[in-house]
């Protein structure tokens, strides 16, 4: 199946020459916060002139922007392949894509494609945005098949099957945690005891340290924050807030918060001390974070 749905890039009267890039989930900083000057409080009456459109496939994903390319993956389902009940996870044939255009005029500039089958509920496509740093692009798919690209030319320069190489089965719905990047390392919500979350060598995918047990990883991707005094990589997985230094994975502090159905999902927020989570189920907590590092 090739569902025609597009990507848009859409244009304002502001220029585009020296927009900012968008190369991760929640934008640079991982915030959601544009910080350019000059934008349009709202769009004309007409609404914002479309550039350019593409078809894509099925999926979950946002597009990572950087260095004057485009960067989003999708889902091909096999022809005459049938999802059926959403909730369903028997297997799926079809593909995954990673798919690379230009900012300035859509154009293909390359494509990967891998075979995929699905045995998620919701199986539409990938859930986890790529992430761009150094000349290289990261694209995790619903399924744990992380890979590093070659961010120019599409050439695959390292993978990792998080199933075979964790000996762990995809979640429910699917493996959806973005890859951070810090320093050399990605880090990434993977699963299993010991492995809830890996960071792996950025530029050769070899593990660099695991941490944490858990029945299952959830889905809230990974967040750093400055907080009593030192660096805190959290990790909120459906058991646990976790505290970890992201040099070598070591917990500084646990805070039990069970979420009902595996449904961590939203990353922690922090504002000046407070610390806030929230899930489906079971609401929201907020936390208060230390000012400065114990004595």
């Amino acid at each position: 199946m090739r569902s025609p749905f597009p990507l848009f890039l859409l244009v304002a009267a502001v220029s585009m020459l020296h927009a900012d890039d968008w190369p991760q989930w929640l934008g640079p900083e991982r915030d959601s916060v544009w910080r350019e000057d000059g934008l349009l409080e709202k769009f004309p009456a007409d609404g914002p002139l479309v550039r350019w459109r593409v078809p894509l496939g099925l999926g979950y994903t946002g597009p990572a922007v950087a260095d004057g390319r485009v960067y989003v993956m999708d889902r091909r389902q096999a022809d005459g392949a049938k999802a059926g009940n959403p909730f369903s996870r028997g297997e799926i044939p079809g593909t995954e894509r990673v798919v690379c255009f230009a900012e300035g005029d859509g154009k293909l500039l390359w494509e990967h494609e891998y075979d995929c089958p699905y045995t998620v509920s919701y199986p539409a496509g990938p859930r986890s945005t790529p992430t761009v740093s150094g000349g290289k692009v990261y694209a995790l798919g619903a399924e744990g098949n992380l890979k590093c690209f070659d961010a120019a030319t599409g050439k695959e320069i390292w993978v990792r099957d998080f199933k075979k190489d964790f000996a762990i089965k995809t979640p429910m719905w699917g493996f959806a945690g973005h890859p951070l990047i810090d320093g050399r390392k990605l880090i990434c919500l993977v699963g299993g005891q010991g492995s809830v979350a890996v960071a792996f060598d950025k530029d050769t995918g070899k593990e660099l340290w695991r941490a944490l047990n858990a029945e299952e990883p959830g889905y809230a991707p990974p967040i750093i924050y400055e907080a009593g005094g030192r660096r805190q990589l959290l990790i909120w997985h459906p058991e646990a807030l976790n505290s970890l230094d992201p040099e070598t994975g070591a917990v500084h502090w646990t805070e039990r918060v069970q979420a009902r159905s595996g449904l961590s999902v939203a990353h922690p927020r922090k504002l000046g001390d407070l610390l806030f989570i929230t899930s489906f189920y079971n609401g929201s907590t907020m936390f208060a974070l230390r000012r400065t590092s114990r004595p």
